[in-house]
């Protein structure tokens, strides 16, 4: 019902201006062009929470839930990658600082081989030891282990006889990924942005980031019950916001947690949808939605333990969301009489891991791993500082452990032994690509409606709409060459800034005798939708928020722009007038690559040129930093191929590659580009068109042949 309010269309708008290409973004003409991607993701998205809905009305039974829990865990593996070895935690103690009832340890340790943690220990002064324990993530404030907060509540455990552990994440205290010297910290804007970028580079070769958060939890819990001084069945795990996440995922993997508190992360996707979308890249995982899952799953698969959600009425993780998933993991714990395993705490206040929440958390645990009540309020604390608390000699594990690595260079690792084992033939590069690309091609002619015409010099122009798949309309300048009735040769130019970008070009290729239709890819010229350019993934990332929403639904971004690439070859090879034996395709800029996946799979298109594309997968793995590009990445592609393989794989059609790009937008010398695609047919051609080149002699010289 939403898309068809968003798709009303009016009659053909009246004839503009030759130069204002763009004619949906008018209201008065089509209703909401912008948000047309953003509405289609989310009723994908809608309709499979909708049926993991109807299966969860089922779960009636322990054997149930426990199906549900396996099948979750069983899930996160798969979209973390393979899991690591379990090797030698080489733990040390750094120093010790004396605190008012309770002692601090500052801890190294290796979670992998020469991957270093960072963490703190606080034990009890008083009391009898074995101690309950709490493992605690930490969530991306600035400071990490040393953050307030934290402090306060890593005291508050210690003071209430508990063992408790924080680490440094990736990207944050000790432990920054991306460091730089002068800055005397991160190049990038903060942990989060960390975090997505090597997300990024993680999910081209079929892992995510949270491989790492995790794996560097579950370590920390290895530490934490080795201690003497810790009971191993009494442990419990709490954390706000990032924290929060990780406690919900170690939850729900490990079983020696036996109490959780997640703090100011438990929401629904329904309402993080409706509200600030994905978070950062160990925050989401691609096809969590079309696998069925929802947030009462982590719940879910925590077994039926104690379970409190900790959470803020003015926190940016939509409390509505909290309040629906607490509702739900109620209902369905209380069928098989676990109903008070699992409460929710509110605070009215906002995002971070607050005194009443604390306090809260301080009940919960004595509660369940000590068995009492304590209501006593937290005491005030002397909070040390950053420098006390850290553990290495500089502050930075790379610059004082010799040898130290870092997931930059643990993925490089990674991508070069993917690269060395990468032997497929063009038929399986083809179906390997339209699996990571989630490619689906779609039956019949597009539905065309016109918006009027205009005349040009050697051409005349209609302004069409044309249905790439339901849900997805399609603004595009059809130029039409005057004169003569043969079939004429066309193209299809995809221009990542929109049709306005293509114009000029289109109408001089007209003029040549092409017909050439010019569309908006989804997510470009008249269909981008609304992008908040202060917002700090937009800046980094562009489509961010939308690249994810596809991911989580099982689509990709350039998966889609091909297909409809395909659909403009389809409407141009339903066209009398158009010789369906020499269908051609230019890609530019951002829409180069889905131009690139459409020509592998679509037979119809005769040859391909792309300007500005990204030159390869592997380039986003070996450069540190990436801009601008989240949404041309295909999960898992380089466990099987890359974009130089997905040309070759074209032959025997022809394919030109000029002035490829890095993955932060910078041109490659002439030299690099033919090393990149070295070894190809001789159907690839690769060069760089000089600035002082007009595009469309180089378009005409290739287009020619």
């Amino acid at each position: 019902m939403i898309l068809a309010l968003l798709f009303t269309l009016l009659p053909t708008a009246p004839a503009q201006q030759a130069a204002d290409w763009n004619f949906l973004s008018d209201p008065s003409v089509f209703r909401d062009v912008h948000g047309m991607l953003p509405a289609y993701l989310k009723k994908r998205a809608f309709a499979m929470l909708g049926r993991r809905e109807e299966s969860i009305s089922h779960v009636a039974r322990m054997a149930d839930l426990e199906s549900r829990r396996g099948r979750l865990r069983e899930r996160i593996w798969s979209y973390l990658g393979e899991r690591p070895a379990r090797t030698p935690l080489n733990a040390r103690i750094a120093g010790t600082l004396d605190r008012d009832g309770y002692t601090i340890e500052k801890v190294i340790f290796e979670s992998r081989p020469h991957f270093y943690v960072t963490a703190n220990l606080y034990l009890p002064k008083g009391g009898k030891a074995p101690y309950p324990a709490i493992l605690f993530p930490l969530g991306h404030e600035r400071g990490a282990k040393a953050h307030a907060a934290w402090q306060e509540c890593l005291a508050g455990l210690a003071r209430r006889g508990f063992v408790a552990l924080a680490w440094d994440p990736i990207g944050q205290g000790e432990r920054i990924q991306f460091y730089d010297e002068d800055w005397h910290g991160s190049k990038l804007d903060g942990s989060t942005v960390e975090h997505s970028i090597l997300g990024m580079q993680s999910l081209l070769m079929g892992e995510n980031v949270a491989q790492y958060t995790i794996w560097d939890g579950i370590r920390a819990l290895d530490y934490l019950v080795s201690r003497p001084e810790v009971d191993p069945k009494r442990v419990g795990c709490t954390g706000n916001s990032g924290g929060g996440t990780h406690t919900a995922y170690l939850a729900a993997l490990d079983d020696r947690i036996q109490v959780a508190a997640p703090s100011c992360y438990m929401t629904s996707w329904r309402r993080m949808l409706e509200s600030i979308g994905p978070q950062d890249g160990e925050q989401v995982f691609p096809f969590f939605l079309r696998d069925g899952f929802d947030y009462p799953d982590y719940i879910y698969a925590f077994g039926g333990k104690p379970f409190l959600m900790l959470t803020a009425i003015r926190d940016f993780f939509p409390i509505g969301g909290a309040r629906a998933t607490f509702a739900e993991a109620k209902e369905v714990l209380g069928r098989l009489g676990l109903a008070s395993k699992v409460e929710m705490f509110e605070a009215d206040d906002g995002h971070g891991y607050s005194k009443p929440r604390r306090e809260a958390a301080y009940r919960w645990f004595t509660r369940w791993l000590q068995g009492r009540e304590d209501d006593s309020p937290e005491a005030p604390l002397t909070l040390a500082s950053e420098e006390e608390l850290q553990c290495t000699r500089t502050g930075q594990v790379k610059s004082s452990i010799p040898g130290a690595t870092d997931v930059f260079t643990l993925n490089l690792e990674t991508a070069r032994k993917l690269r060395a084992g990468r032997t497929l033939s063009a038929d399986a590069i083809r179906a390997r690509a339209r699996e990571a690309t989630a490619y689906e091609t779609q039956a019949g002619p597009p539905r065309i409606t016109s918006y009027g015409r205009l005349a040009r010099p050697a051409c005349r122009v209609e302004k069409i709409t044309f249905e790439s798949e339901p849900g997805i309309l399609l603004p595009a300048l059809l130029f039409l060459p005057e004169g003569g009735s043969r079939r004429k040769p066309a193209v299809l130019l995809a221009d990542g800034k929109g049709k306005a970008s293509a114009a000029a070009d289109a109408e001089s290729l007209a003029a040549k005798g092409y017909i050439v239709l010019a569309p908006d890819l989804r997510g470009f010229g008249e269909t981008e939708p609304p992008l908040d350019r202060r917002d700090y993934f937009v800046r980094n990332f562009g489509d961010y928020e939308n690249t994810w929403n596809a991911l989580l639904t099982g689509k990709t971004m350039p998966g889609m722009r091909a297909g409809d690439v395909a659909r403009g070859i389809g409407l141009l090879a339903e066209r009398a007038d158009v010789d369906p034996a020499r269908l051609w395709v230019i890609g530019r800029g951002a829409a180069a690559t889905a131009a690139l996946f459409a020509t592998l799979f679509d037979d119809r298109i005769h040859g391909l040129l792309v300007e500005g594309m990204l030159s390869s997968y592997d380039s986003v793995v070996r450069e540190r930093i990436l801009q601008g590009n989240v949404d041309q990445m295909a999960p898992a592609a380089l466990r099987y191929f890359d974009l130089p393989a997905v040309a070759g794989a074209i032959a025997p059609r022809r394919v030109g590659v000029f002035n490829a790009v890095n993955p932060i937008g910078q041109e490659l010398p002439l030299s690099r580009l033919k090393e990149e695609y070295a070894g190809l047919p001789s159907t690839v051609e690769t060069g760089v068109r000089p600035r002082e080149q007009p595009f469309v002699e180089l378009a005409g010289r290739f287009l020619g042949r």
